[in-house]
Protein backbone atom coordinates (compact mmCIF):
# COMPACT_ATOMS: atom_id res chain seq x y z
CA UNK A 1 0.00 0.00 0.00
CA UNK A 2 0.81 3.85 -0.60
CA UNK A 3 1.31 5.68 2.69
CA UNK A 4 -1.90 7.62 2.19
CA UNK A 5 -3.92 4.29 1.58
CA UNK A 6 -1.98 3.11 5.06
CA UNK A 7 -2.97 6.29 6.61
CA UNK A 8 -6.41 5.65 5.32
CA UNK A 9 -6.70 2.18 6.58
CA UNK A 10 -5.39 3.49 10.37
CA UNK A 11 -8.31 6.32 10.08
CA UNK A 12 -11.01 4.74 8.89
CA UNK A 13 -10.44 2.02 11.72
CA UNK A 14 -10.60 4.28 14.72
CA UNK A 15 -13.80 6.50 12.84
CA UNK A 16 -15.40 2.77 13.31
CA UNK A 17 -14.08 2.27 17.00
CA UNK A 18 -15.62 5.80 17.59
CA UNK A 19 -19.14 4.62 16.35
CA UNK A 20 -18.97 5.85 12.79
CA UNK A 21 -17.93 3.19 10.02
CA UNK A 22 -17.92 3.52 6.53
CA UNK A 23 -16.13 7.06 7.36
CA UNK A 24 -12.39 7.86 7.81
CA UNK A 25 -11.27 9.05 4.62
CA UNK A 26 -8.26 10.92 4.65
CA UNK A 27 -6.32 13.43 1.79
CA UNK A 28 -3.12 14.92 2.08
CA UNK A 29 -3.32 18.38 3.59
CA UNK A 30 -4.06 21.47 1.45
CA UNK A 31 -1.85 23.64 4.13
CA UNK A 32 1.27 21.61 4.41
CA UNK A 33 2.28 24.21 6.49
CA UNK A 34 -0.11 23.00 9.14
CA UNK A 35 -0.09 19.49 8.64
CA UNK A 36 0.42 16.85 6.22
CA UNK A 37 -3.09 14.98 6.12
CA UNK A 38 -6.46 15.65 7.24
CA UNK A 39 -9.90 14.74 7.05
CA UNK A 40 -12.91 16.16 6.64
CA UNK A 41 -15.77 13.25 6.99
CA UNK A 42 -16.87 14.55 10.80
CA UNK A 43 -19.02 17.39 8.17
CA UNK A 44 -20.44 14.14 6.92
CA UNK A 45 -21.09 12.37 10.13
CA UNK A 46 -22.84 15.41 11.68
CA UNK A 47 -25.13 16.09 8.93
CA UNK A 48 -26.59 12.49 9.14
CA UNK A 49 -26.70 12.57 12.96
CA UNK A 50 -27.40 16.39 13.67
CA UNK A 51 -24.80 17.43 15.71
CA UNK A 52 -21.74 19.48 15.95
CA UNK A 53 -18.76 18.04 13.81
CA UNK A 54 -16.60 19.42 16.46
CA UNK A 55 -17.91 16.37 18.85
CA UNK A 56 -17.37 14.00 15.94
CA UNK A 57 -13.79 15.35 16.11
CA UNK A 58 -13.19 14.96 19.71
CA UNK A 59 -14.55 11.16 20.15
CA UNK A 60 -12.11 9.94 16.99
CA UNK A 61 -9.58 12.31 17.78
CA UNK A 62 -8.58 10.61 21.22
CA UNK A 63 -8.61 7.21 19.48
CA UNK A 64 -6.34 8.11 16.97
CA UNK A 65 -3.94 10.23 19.39
CA UNK A 66 -3.04 6.72 20.31
CA UNK A 67 -1.67 5.26 17.54
CA UNK A 68 1.76 4.71 17.63
CA UNK A 69 2.00 5.95 13.73
CA UNK A 70 0.59 9.35 14.07
CA UNK A 71 1.71 12.33 15.82
CA UNK A 72 -0.16 15.96 15.97
CA UNK A 73 -3.63 14.95 15.56
CA UNK A 74 -5.67 18.24 16.19
CA UNK A 75 -8.81 19.48 15.85
CA UNK A 76 -9.05 22.27 13.09
CA UNK A 77 -12.56 24.34 13.30
CA UNK A 78 -15.38 23.67 12.36
CA UNK A 79 -15.12 20.16 12.01
CA UNK A 80 -11.02 19.13 10.37
CA UNK A 81 -9.02 16.71 11.41
CA UNK A 82 -5.12 17.86 10.97
CA UNK A 83 -2.89 14.76 10.77
CA UNK A 84 0.90 14.21 10.99
CA UNK A 85 2.76 10.83 10.88
CA UNK A 86 5.53 9.80 13.20
CA UNK A 87 9.38 10.18 11.23
CA UNK A 88 10.18 6.61 11.70
CA UNK A 89 6.78 5.40 9.88
CA UNK A 90 8.07 7.66 7.03
CA UNK A 91 10.98 5.69 6.91
CA UNK A 92 9.69 2.49 7.31
CA UNK A 93 7.14 3.35 4.48
CA UNK A 94 10.13 4.77 2.32
CA UNK A 95 12.35 1.57 2.78
CA UNK A 96 9.49 -0.48 1.79
CA UNK A 97 8.30 1.14 -1.02
CA UNK A 98 12.31 1.40 -2.50
CA UNK A 99 12.83 -2.56 -1.77
CA UNK A 100 9.11 -2.78 -4.06
CA UNK A 101 9.76 -4.33 -7.30
CA UNK A 102 6.97 -1.98 -8.81
CA UNK A 103 8.17 1.05 -6.84
CA UNK A 104 5.10 0.91 -4.66
CA UNK A 105 3.22 1.69 -7.86
CA UNK A 106 -0.68 -0.17 -7.58
CA UNK A 107 -0.79 -2.97 -10.10
CA UNK A 108 -4.22 -2.04 -11.02
CA UNK A 109 -4.34 -3.17 -14.45
CA UNK A 110 -3.36 -6.48 -13.82
CA UNK A 111 -4.85 -9.36 -16.35
CA UNK A 112 -5.97 -6.05 -18.60
CA UNK A 113 -5.22 -5.21 -22.02
CA UNK A 114 -5.04 -1.84 -23.64
CA UNK A 115 -4.75 -1.24 -27.47
CA UNK A 116 -3.23 1.90 -27.70
CA UNK A 117 -3.73 3.77 -31.17
CA UNK A 118 -1.41 6.24 -31.54
CA UNK A 119 1.06 8.23 -33.94
CA UNK A 120 -1.17 7.90 -37.03
CA UNK A 121 1.07 9.61 -39.26
CA UNK A 122 0.36 9.33 -43.22
CA UNK A 123 3.36 7.71 -45.39
CA UNK A 124 5.27 9.91 -48.77
CA UNK A 125 4.71 12.81 -46.40
CA UNK A 126 7.74 14.32 -44.05
CA UNK A 127 6.91 14.11 -40.13
CA UNK A 128 6.11 17.57 -38.62
CA UNK A 129 5.74 19.43 -35.39
CA UNK A 130 1.86 18.63 -35.72
CA UNK A 131 3.11 14.94 -34.99
CA UNK A 132 4.87 15.55 -32.04
CA UNK A 133 2.10 15.56 -29.44
CA UNK A 134 0.57 12.23 -30.35
CA UNK A 135 3.90 10.26 -30.08
CA UNK A 136 4.65 12.07 -26.79
CA UNK A 137 1.47 11.63 -24.87
CA UNK A 138 0.79 8.53 -26.38
CA UNK A 139 4.27 7.07 -25.19
CA UNK A 140 4.13 8.76 -22.02
CA UNK A 141 0.29 7.25 -21.58
CA UNK A 142 1.79 3.41 -23.05
CA UNK A 143 4.51 3.34 -19.93
CA UNK A 144 2.53 4.71 -16.92
CA UNK A 145 -0.38 2.03 -17.72
CA UNK A 146 2.21 -0.71 -18.23
CA UNK A 147 4.04 0.52 -15.05
CA UNK A 148 0.39 -0.01 -13.48
CA UNK A 149 0.24 -3.49 -14.66
CA UNK A 150 -1.95 -3.32 -18.17
CA UNK A 151 -0.44 -5.29 -20.95
CA UNK A 152 -0.53 -2.35 -23.75
CA UNK A 153 0.12 -3.08 -27.28
CA UNK A 154 1.26 0.42 -29.22
CA UNK A 155 -0.33 0.75 -33.04
CA UNK A 156 1.19 3.75 -34.75
CA UNK A 157 -1.87 3.01 -37.42
CA UNK A 158 -0.52 4.73 -40.71
CA UNK A 159 -2.31 6.57 -42.71
CA UNK A 160 -1.23 4.55 -46.18
CA UNK A 161 -4.61 3.45 -48.01
CA UNK A 162 -6.01 6.60 -49.34
CA UNK A 163 -5.92 9.50 -52.30
CA UNK A 164 -2.29 11.18 -51.15
CA UNK A 165 -0.99 7.57 -52.19
CA UNK A 166 -2.78 7.78 -55.59
CA UNK A 167 -1.69 11.41 -56.29
CA UNK A 168 2.44 9.88 -55.03
CA UNK A 169 1.84 7.18 -57.74
CA UNK A 170 0.23 9.38 -60.47
CA UNK A 171 3.33 11.71 -60.09
CA UNK A 172 5.75 9.08 -60.28
CA UNK A 173 4.36 7.91 -63.30
CA UNK A 174 4.21 11.45 -64.72
CA UNK A 175 7.92 11.79 -64.25
CA UNK A 176 8.81 7.93 -64.96
CA UNK A 177 6.49 6.74 -67.57
CA UNK A 178 9.23 4.00 -68.70
CA UNK A 179 9.24 2.12 -65.08
CA UNK A 180 7.67 -1.38 -65.81
CA UNK A 181 5.32 -1.44 -62.85
CA UNK A 182 3.05 1.20 -64.92
CA UNK A 183 1.98 -1.59 -67.40
CA UNK A 184 -1.03 -3.90 -66.76
CA UNK A 185 1.40 -7.40 -67.18
CA UNK A 186 3.78 -6.06 -64.47
CA UNK A 187 5.71 -9.21 -62.49
CA UNK A 188 7.16 -8.32 -59.47
CA UNK A 189 10.21 -10.24 -59.44
CA UNK A 190 11.36 -9.11 -63.19
CA UNK A 191 11.37 -5.68 -62.17
CA UNK A 192 13.72 -4.92 -58.66
CA UNK A 193 15.54 -2.18 -59.45
CA UNK A 194 13.20 0.36 -58.64
CA UNK A 195 13.58 2.65 -56.32
CA UNK A 196 11.92 5.78 -54.02
CA UNK A 197 13.71 7.57 -51.59
CA UNK A 198 11.79 9.87 -48.95
CA UNK A 199 13.05 12.91 -50.08
CA UNK A 200 11.85 12.37 -53.62
CA UNK A 201 8.25 11.61 -51.51
CA UNK A 202 8.52 14.84 -50.12
CA UNK A 203 8.81 16.98 -53.07
CA UNK A 204 6.63 15.17 -54.90
CA UNK A 205 3.20 14.85 -52.78
CA UNK A 206 2.88 18.77 -51.80
CA UNK A 207 3.40 18.93 -55.66
CA UNK A 208 0.62 17.00 -57.09
CA UNK A 209 -1.64 17.73 -53.79
CA UNK A 210 -0.97 21.12 -55.64
CA UNK A 211 -1.78 20.62 -58.56
CA UNK A 212 -4.85 18.11 -57.54
CA UNK A 213 -6.59 21.31 -56.51
CA UNK A 214 -6.25 23.13 -59.84
CA UNK A 215 -6.62 19.72 -62.66
CA UNK A 216 -9.88 18.20 -62.27
CA UNK A 217 -8.31 15.35 -64.69
CA UNK A 218 -5.60 15.06 -62.46
CA UNK A 219 -7.32 14.29 -59.77
CA UNK A 220 -9.54 12.27 -61.56
CA UNK A 221 -6.90 10.20 -62.64
CA UNK A 222 -5.08 10.19 -58.99
CA UNK A 223 -8.69 8.69 -57.86
CA UNK A 224 -8.63 6.00 -60.69
CA UNK A 225 -5.48 4.67 -59.46
CA UNK A 226 -6.24 4.47 -55.94
CA UNK A 227 -9.30 2.51 -56.30
CA UNK A 228 -6.80 0.24 -59.16
CA UNK A 229 -4.57 0.07 -56.00
CA UNK A 230 -7.18 -0.85 -53.77
CA UNK A 231 -8.48 -3.79 -56.32
CA UNK A 232 -4.97 -5.18 -56.21
CA UNK A 233 -3.59 -3.90 -59.94
CA UNK A 234 0.32 -5.68 -59.16
CA UNK A 235 2.28 -2.67 -60.76
CA UNK A 236 0.62 0.30 -58.01
CA UNK A 237 1.13 -2.56 -55.49
CA UNK A 238 4.59 -2.84 -55.66
CA UNK A 239 4.89 0.50 -55.76
CA UNK A 240 2.79 1.32 -52.60
CA UNK A 241 5.07 -1.38 -50.74
CA UNK A 242 8.33 0.97 -51.90
CA UNK A 243 6.91 4.14 -50.95
CA UNK A 244 5.33 2.42 -47.84
CA UNK A 245 9.09 1.19 -46.90
CA UNK A 246 10.82 4.36 -47.58
CA UNK A 247 8.31 6.53 -45.82
CA UNK A 248 8.35 3.76 -42.50
CA UNK A 249 12.36 3.71 -42.18
CA UNK A 250 12.68 8.11 -42.15
CA UNK A 251 9.72 7.99 -39.75
CA UNK A 252 11.23 5.50 -37.23
CA UNK A 253 14.38 7.76 -37.41
CA UNK A 254 13.06 10.59 -36.18
CA UNK A 255 10.75 8.67 -33.73
CA UNK A 256 13.69 6.83 -32.68
CA UNK A 257 15.65 10.35 -31.86
CA UNK A 258 12.35 10.64 -29.54
CA UNK A 259 12.59 7.25 -28.21
CA UNK A 260 9.55 6.33 -29.27
CA UNK A 261 9.08 2.64 -30.07
CA UNK A 262 5.59 1.13 -31.71
CA UNK A 263 4.96 -3.08 -31.58
CA UNK A 264 2.83 -3.13 -34.52
CA UNK A 265 3.25 -1.18 -37.61
CA UNK A 266 -0.37 -1.77 -39.07
CA UNK A 267 -1.55 1.09 -41.83
CA UNK A 268 -5.39 1.43 -43.49
CA UNK A 269 -4.52 -0.88 -45.88
CA UNK A 270 -4.58 -3.96 -43.02
CA UNK A 271 -8.03 -2.77 -42.53
CA UNK A 272 -9.07 -2.97 -46.09
CA UNK A 273 -9.50 -6.60 -45.67
CA UNK A 274 -12.43 -6.25 -43.53
CA UNK A 275 -14.36 -3.94 -44.81
CA UNK A 276 -16.79 -6.47 -46.60
CA UNK A 277 -17.30 -8.32 -43.14
CA UNK A 278 -17.98 -5.00 -41.60
CA UNK A 279 -20.04 -3.78 -44.39
CA UNK A 280 -22.18 -7.36 -43.86
CA UNK A 281 -22.27 -6.88 -40.03
CA UNK A 282 -23.83 -3.64 -40.25
CA UNK A 283 -26.28 -5.08 -43.04
CA UNK A 284 -27.07 -8.50 -40.98
CA UNK A 285 -28.37 -6.13 -38.18
CA UNK A 286 -30.37 -3.83 -40.26
CA UNK A 287 -28.48 -0.79 -39.27
CA UNK A 288 -27.43 0.50 -43.00
CA UNK A 289 -29.71 2.55 -44.73
CA UNK A 290 -29.07 4.77 -47.92
CA UNK A 291 -28.86 8.73 -47.67
CA UNK A 292 -28.37 10.31 -51.33
CA UNK A 293 -26.65 7.55 -52.51
CA UNK A 294 -24.66 7.10 -50.03
CA UNK A 295 -24.69 4.21 -47.25
CA UNK A 296 -25.34 5.99 -43.53
CA UNK A 297 -25.83 4.43 -39.72
CA UNK A 298 -27.95 6.29 -37.60
CA UNK A 299 -26.29 6.67 -34.08
CA UNK A 300 -28.65 9.55 -32.72
CA UNK A 301 -30.43 8.52 -29.20
CA UNK A 302 -32.92 9.73 -26.95
CA UNK A 303 -29.90 11.14 -24.42
CA UNK A 304 -28.41 13.39 -27.20
CA UNK A 305 -28.73 17.15 -26.45
CA UNK A 306 -26.45 18.59 -29.70
CA UNK A 307 -27.04 17.01 -33.06
CA UNK A 308 -25.12 13.36 -33.96
CA UNK A 309 -24.83 13.08 -37.69
CA UNK A 310 -25.07 9.63 -39.21
CA UNK A 311 -21.78 7.90 -40.05
CA UNK A 312 -21.30 7.58 -43.62
CA UNK A 313 -19.54 3.81 -44.25
CA UNK A 314 -19.83 3.94 -47.90
CA UNK A 315 -19.81 7.48 -50.26
CA UNK A 316 -21.94 6.96 -53.34
CA UNK A 317 -19.44 6.22 -55.64
CA UNK A 318 -18.76 2.99 -53.65
CA UNK A 319 -15.91 4.18 -51.74
CA UNK A 320 -14.90 4.10 -47.83
CA UNK A 321 -13.96 6.36 -45.74
CA UNK A 322 -12.03 7.27 -42.32
CA UNK A 323 -14.73 5.90 -40.15
CA UNK A 324 -15.26 3.10 -41.98
CA UNK A 325 -11.17 1.82 -41.98
CA UNK A 326 -11.38 2.45 -38.18
CA UNK A 327 -14.19 0.02 -37.76
CA UNK A 328 -12.81 -2.38 -40.15
CA UNK A 329 -9.69 -2.04 -37.61
CA UNK A 330 -11.49 -2.57 -34.27
CA UNK A 331 -12.70 -5.96 -36.39
CA UNK A 332 -9.23 -6.48 -37.29
CA UNK A 333 -7.73 -5.83 -33.39
CA UNK A 334 -10.65 -8.01 -31.78
CA UNK A 335 -9.74 -10.93 -34.14
CA UNK A 336 -5.73 -10.34 -33.12
CA UNK A 337 -6.10 -8.81 -29.67
CA UNK A 338 -9.26 -9.00 -28.48
CA UNK A 339 -8.23 -5.93 -25.51
CA UNK A 340 -10.44 -4.88 -22.86
CA UNK A 341 -9.52 -1.04 -23.34
CA UNK A 342 -9.04 1.24 -26.80
CA UNK A 343 -7.50 4.58 -26.21
CA UNK A 344 -6.75 6.68 -29.06
CA UNK A 345 -4.68 10.05 -28.84
CA UNK A 346 -5.48 12.21 -31.32
CA UNK A 347 -6.36 15.67 -31.81
CA UNK A 348 -9.23 16.91 -29.73
CA UNK A 349 -10.73 18.39 -32.99
CA UNK A 350 -11.17 14.59 -34.05
CA UNK A 351 -13.37 13.98 -31.00
CA UNK A 352 -17.05 14.05 -33.02
CA UNK A 353 -15.64 11.42 -35.52
CA UNK A 354 -14.33 8.85 -32.40
CA UNK A 355 -17.57 9.90 -30.79
CA UNK A 356 -19.37 8.61 -33.83
CA UNK A 357 -16.99 5.30 -35.00
CA UNK A 358 -17.23 3.44 -30.93
CA UNK A 359 -21.12 4.01 -31.30
CA UNK A 360 -21.52 2.11 -34.38
CA UNK A 361 -18.92 -0.17 -32.95
CA UNK A 362 -21.45 -0.53 -30.06
CA UNK A 363 -24.42 -1.11 -32.20
CA UNK A 364 -22.72 -3.01 -34.63
CA UNK A 365 -21.38 -4.98 -31.43
CA UNK A 366 -18.25 -5.26 -32.64
CA UNK A 367 -16.58 -5.04 -28.99
CA UNK A 368 -18.14 -7.01 -25.80
CA UNK A 369 -20.51 -4.61 -23.73
CA UNK A 370 -17.43 -4.12 -21.03
CA UNK A 371 -15.09 -3.25 -23.68
CA UNK A 372 -14.10 0.34 -22.76
CA UNK A 373 -12.98 3.17 -25.19
CA UNK A 374 -11.26 6.29 -24.37
CA UNK A 375 -10.43 9.21 -26.71
CA UNK A 376 -7.69 11.01 -25.60
CA UNK A 377 -8.12 14.62 -27.61
CA UNK A 378 -4.85 16.67 -27.34
CA UNK A 379 -4.56 20.41 -28.01
CA UNK A 380 -2.51 22.05 -29.85
CA UNK A 381 0.81 23.01 -30.17
CA UNK A 382 1.16 27.01 -30.53
CA UNK A 383 4.04 29.76 -31.26
CA UNK A 384 4.13 32.91 -29.55
CA UNK A 385 1.62 34.26 -31.48
CA UNK A 386 -1.05 31.70 -30.53
CA UNK A 387 -1.25 30.06 -33.55
CA UNK A 388 -0.07 26.46 -34.75
CA UNK A 389 3.40 26.60 -34.41
CA UNK A 390 5.50 27.26 -37.66
CA UNK A 391 9.16 28.12 -39.27
CA UNK A 392 9.95 31.69 -39.13
CA UNK A 393 8.88 31.96 -43.01
CA UNK A 394 5.63 30.93 -42.00
CA UNK A 395 6.32 27.15 -43.00
CA UNK A 396 4.96 23.98 -41.25
CA UNK A 397 8.90 22.66 -39.41
CA UNK A 398 9.57 19.48 -40.32
CA UNK A 399 10.11 17.26 -36.77
CA UNK A 400 13.32 16.60 -38.02
CA UNK A 401 14.37 20.15 -38.57
CA UNK A 402 12.72 20.55 -35.05
CA UNK A 403 14.80 17.72 -33.26
CA UNK A 404 17.94 19.37 -34.76
CA UNK A 405 17.13 22.77 -33.16
CA UNK A 406 17.22 21.59 -30.10
CA UNK A 407 20.18 19.81 -30.59
CA UNK A 408 21.71 22.30 -31.84
CA UNK A 409 20.74 24.82 -29.07
CA UNK A 410 21.33 21.91 -26.06
CA UNK A 411 25.09 21.36 -27.70
CA UNK A 412 26.05 25.70 -27.68
CA UNK A 413 24.31 24.75 -24.03
CA UNK A 414 26.73 22.09 -22.92
CA UNK A 415 30.05 23.72 -24.71
CA UNK A 416 29.78 26.61 -22.37
CA UNK A 417 30.68 23.88 -19.56
CA UNK A 418 31.83 20.81 -21.15
CA UNK A 419 35.32 20.22 -23.09
CA UNK A 420 33.93 18.06 -25.64
CA UNK A 421 30.02 17.96 -25.15
CA UNK A 422 28.41 14.37 -26.41
CA UNK A 423 25.97 15.04 -29.33
CA UNK A 424 23.82 12.52 -28.07
CA UNK A 425 23.18 14.30 -24.55
CA UNK A 426 22.97 17.22 -26.70
CA UNK A 427 19.02 15.16 -27.91
CA UNK A 428 18.33 13.80 -24.86
CA UNK A 429 18.78 17.29 -23.16
CA UNK A 430 16.80 18.88 -26.61
CA UNK A 431 13.80 15.90 -26.30
CA UNK A 432 13.57 15.87 -23.40
CA UNK A 433 13.06 20.07 -23.16
CA UNK A 434 10.38 19.00 -25.94
CA UNK A 435 8.78 16.32 -24.39
CA UNK A 436 8.14 18.06 -21.01
CA UNK A 437 7.41 20.97 -22.59
CA UNK A 438 4.41 19.34 -23.68
CA UNK A 439 3.70 16.64 -20.79
CA UNK A 440 3.55 19.08 -17.92
CA UNK A 441 0.41 20.62 -19.66
CA UNK A 442 -3.05 18.72 -19.44
CA UNK A 443 -3.42 16.52 -22.96
CA UNK A 444 -6.37 18.21 -23.55
CA UNK A 445 -5.06 21.98 -23.27
CA UNK A 446 -3.51 24.21 -25.74
CA UNK A 447 -0.06 25.00 -24.73
CA UNK A 448 2.94 27.77 -26.24
CA UNK A 449 6.12 26.18 -27.06
CA UNK A 450 8.96 28.54 -26.25
CA UNK A 451 12.13 26.53 -26.82
CA UNK A 452 14.27 28.88 -24.36
CA UNK A 453 11.96 28.45 -22.01
CA UNK A 454 11.97 24.59 -22.25
CA UNK A 455 15.68 24.62 -22.26
CA UNK A 456 15.98 26.48 -19.44
CA UNK A 457 18.03 25.04 -16.06
CA UNK A 458 15.56 27.42 -14.28
CA UNK A 459 11.87 26.40 -14.26
CA UNK A 460 8.91 24.08 -14.73
CA UNK A 461 11.49 21.90 -17.21
CA UNK A 462 12.92 19.15 -18.70
CA UNK A 463 16.29 20.63 -18.64
CA UNK A 464 15.83 21.34 -14.68
CA UNK A 465 14.82 18.39 -13.66
CA UNK A 466 17.84 16.71 -15.74
CA UNK A 467 20.50 19.00 -13.97
CA UNK A 468 19.02 18.17 -10.60
CA UNK A 469 19.40 14.57 -11.55
CA UNK A 470 22.94 15.43 -12.67
CA UNK A 471 23.92 16.85 -9.68
CA UNK A 472 22.59 13.90 -8.00
CA UNK A 473 24.88 11.84 -9.70
CA UNK A 474 27.66 14.14 -9.43
CA UNK A 475 27.77 14.05 -5.63
CA UNK A 476 27.50 10.22 -5.15
CA UNK A 477 30.40 10.08 -7.52
CA UNK A 478 32.37 12.60 -5.41
CA UNK A 479 31.60 10.83 -2.60
CA UNK A 480 32.57 7.41 -3.90
CA UNK A 481 29.29 5.87 -2.84
CA UNK A 482 29.79 2.33 -4.19
CA UNK A 483 26.68 0.24 -2.21
CA UNK A 484 22.98 1.02 -1.46
CA UNK A 485 22.73 3.27 1.69
CA UNK A 486 19.71 3.20 4.31
CA UNK A 487 17.86 6.41 5.04
CA UNK A 488 18.24 5.73 8.60
CA UNK A 489 16.93 9.71 10.29
CA UNK A 490 14.80 12.60 9.58
CA UNK A 491 17.25 15.68 10.33
CA UNK A 492 14.85 18.63 9.42
CA UNK A 493 11.72 19.41 7.35
CA UNK A 494 13.56 19.68 4.23
CA UNK A 495 14.27 15.92 4.60
CA UNK A 496 10.85 15.39 5.57
CA UNK A 497 9.74 16.90 2.79
CA UNK A 498 11.56 15.43 0.50
CA UNK A 499 10.42 11.78 1.87
CA UNK A 500 6.77 13.33 1.77
CA UNK A 501 7.23 14.09 -2.06
CA UNK A 502 9.20 10.74 -2.47
CA UNK A 503 6.43 8.89 -1.10
CA UNK A 504 3.21 9.87 -2.90
CA UNK A 505 4.48 8.98 -6.38
CA UNK A 506 2.68 5.55 -6.21
CA UNK A 507 -0.54 7.65 -5.48
CA UNK A 508 0.41 9.82 -8.59
CA UNK A 509 0.69 6.63 -11.00
CA UNK A 510 -2.56 5.46 -9.85
CA UNK A 511 -3.77 9.27 -10.56
CA UNK A 512 -2.45 9.44 -13.94
CA UNK A 513 -3.52 6.16 -15.41
CA UNK A 514 -6.89 5.97 -14.35
CA UNK A 515 -7.11 9.90 -15.42
CA UNK A 516 -5.45 9.21 -18.84
CA UNK A 517 -3.16 12.48 -17.60
CA UNK A 518 0.98 12.24 -18.06
CA UNK A 519 0.83 15.34 -16.71
CA UNK A 520 0.22 14.63 -13.02
CA UNK A 521 3.70 12.57 -13.44
CA UNK A 522 5.32 15.55 -15.03
CA UNK A 523 4.13 17.70 -12.43
CA UNK A 524 4.95 15.20 -9.53
CA UNK A 525 8.35 14.68 -10.91
CA UNK A 526 8.97 18.29 -10.88
CA UNK A 527 7.84 18.82 -7.32
CA UNK A 528 10.05 16.06 -6.11
CA UNK A 529 13.01 18.22 -7.92
CA UNK A 530 12.10 21.25 -6.16
CA UNK A 531 12.10 19.46 -2.74
CA UNK A 532 15.48 17.76 -4.14
CA UNK A 533 16.99 21.27 -4.29
CA UNK A 534 16.23 22.88 -0.99
CA UNK A 535 17.05 19.71 0.73
CA UNK A 536 20.37 20.02 -1.03
CA UNK A 537 20.77 23.69 -0.36
CA UNK A 538 19.81 23.06 3.56
CA UNK A 539 22.46 20.08 3.87
CA UNK A 540 25.99 20.33 3.76
CA UNK A 541 26.49 16.93 2.73
CA UNK A 542 30.19 17.06 1.71
CA UNK A 543 31.04 18.35 5.00
CA UNK A 544 28.76 16.52 7.57
CA UNK A 545 30.92 14.95 10.22
CA UNK A 546 28.24 12.62 11.75
CA UNK A 547 28.95 9.21 9.63
CA UNK A 548 25.61 7.66 10.07
CA UNK A 549 23.88 11.56 9.18
CA UNK A 550 26.08 12.19 6.21
CA UNK A 551 25.31 7.88 5.24
CA UNK A 552 21.67 8.84 5.42
CA UNK A 553 21.50 11.55 3.59
CA UNK A 554 23.26 9.99 0.95
CA UNK A 555 21.00 7.01 1.11
CA UNK A 556 18.24 9.50 0.39
CA UNK A 557 19.71 11.17 -2.61
CA UNK A 558 20.40 7.33 -3.93
CA UNK A 559 16.14 6.78 -3.78
CA UNK A 560 15.71 10.50 -5.11
CA UNK A 561 17.69 9.80 -8.07
CA UNK A 562 16.32 6.15 -8.35
CA UNK A 563 12.13 7.94 -8.82
CA UNK A 564 13.46 10.99 -10.71
CA UNK A 565 15.39 7.97 -13.49
CA UNK A 566 12.50 6.26 -13.07
CA UNK A 567 9.21 9.06 -13.49
CA UNK A 568 11.38 10.27 -16.39
CA UNK A 569 11.64 7.06 -18.36
CA UNK A 570 8.08 6.25 -17.68
CA UNK A 571 7.06 9.90 -19.74
CA UNK A 572 9.58 8.75 -22.59
CA UNK A 573 12.17 11.45 -21.10
CA UNK A 574 16.02 9.82 -20.93
CA UNK A 575 18.84 11.00 -18.55
CA UNK A 576 21.84 12.05 -19.25
CA UNK A 577 25.10 12.14 -16.63
CA UNK A 578 26.97 15.03 -17.51
CA UNK A 579 25.33 19.06 -18.05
Amino acid sequence: MSLLEKINVIVSVCFAEAGYPNHGQVTESKRPDLCQFQSNDSFVIAKEEKINPKIVCERVIEILERNPHLKNVTFAPPGFINIDVTDEFLLDSLSEMMASKTLGIKQIGVGQSIIMDYGGPNVAKPLHVGHVRSVVIGEAMKRIARTSGYDVIGDIHLGDWGLPIGLVILELQTRNPEWACFSDDFEETNHLTIEVYPEDLYEIYPYASAKSKEDDQYLKDARLITARLQEGHQGYRFLWKKIISASKQDIKKDYDKLDVEFDYWYGESDADVYIPQLMEILKQKDLIRESEGALVVDILTDEDKSPMPPVIVEKSDGSSIYATTDLATIIQRERDFTPDKYWYVVDKRQGLHFEQVFRVARKANLVSEDTDFNFLGFGTMNGPDGKPFKTRDGGVMSLSSLLQLVQDKSFKTLALTQKNPSELDALKIGTAAIKFGDLINHPSLDYVFDIEKFLSFEGKTGSYILYNNVRILAILEKMNVNKQLVVSEIVNQYDRNLILRLLKNPEVFNTAVTQQSPNVVAESTYQISVAFAKFYAENNIAKEKDRNRQASWLGLMQATTKILTFNLDKLGIQTVEKM
